[in-house]
């Protein structure tokens, strides 16, 4: 395995915990990406790919956002369907001896947005949740921006399901790969 610098390290162990998200990594004034997420978010966002040693021969890729503008590229990416996962230094770096903790704070996904422009001010933002068996589906539909939630279940159809998400037109489904098995 490679051998890179205590940064890099720390960076590869929180990652773990979002493999799934951009991981918005703060390195004083920036948010900074690494490896494939730079890769991707590069290209999704338009912004610049760099490079930086890691401790290895091969260098880094990496990008970056400025922290007090990162809710743009945050949306941008939301709105796209990514996830993004933003952590913070959780010590002042004026301080602290050796390395900055750093931790996940918050995981955005198209469902979990409660401010700025993604949400419409005429539209609800509604998550929804499938689960069932080969008998019944259960939907909950939730506006976490408003509170508004919605619970039901019924005979397993298809027909059902697909009319029930034409009514929230949700901006992000969990658990639909269970009920769409049968």
């Amino acid at each position: 395995m490679a051998q890179y610098t205590p940064m890099i390290q720390q960076y590869l162990q929180v990652k773990a915990e979002a493999q799934d998200a951009f991981l918005f990594f703060r390195l004083g004034d920036f948010y900074e990406m690494f490896f494939e997420d730079a890769i991707n978010a590069a290209r999704e966002l338009e912004i610049t790919l760099t490079a930086r040693n890691g401790g290895t021969d091969d260098k880094i890729p990496m990008c970056g956002v400025p922290y007090h503008s990162a809710d743009n590229y945050i949306q941008r990416l939301i709105e796209k369907g990514y996830k993004v996962a933003i952590c913070e230094q959780m010590e002042d770096a004026s301080v602290t001896k050796g390395m900055v903790r750093r931790e996940i704070v918050r995981v955005v996904t198209p469902g979990t947005v409660m401010e700025g422009k993604t949400l419409g001010d005429k539209s609800n933002n509604y998550m929804v949740c499938l689960t069932g068996n080969q008998n019944t589906l259960a939907l909950a539909a939730c506006d976490l921006s408003t509170g508004e939630l919605y619970v039901t279940s019924v005979p397993y159809s298809k027909e059902w399901l697909k009319d029930e998400i034409g009514i929230y037109e949700p901006s992000e489904l969990v658990g639909m790969q269970r009920c769409l098995k049968r």
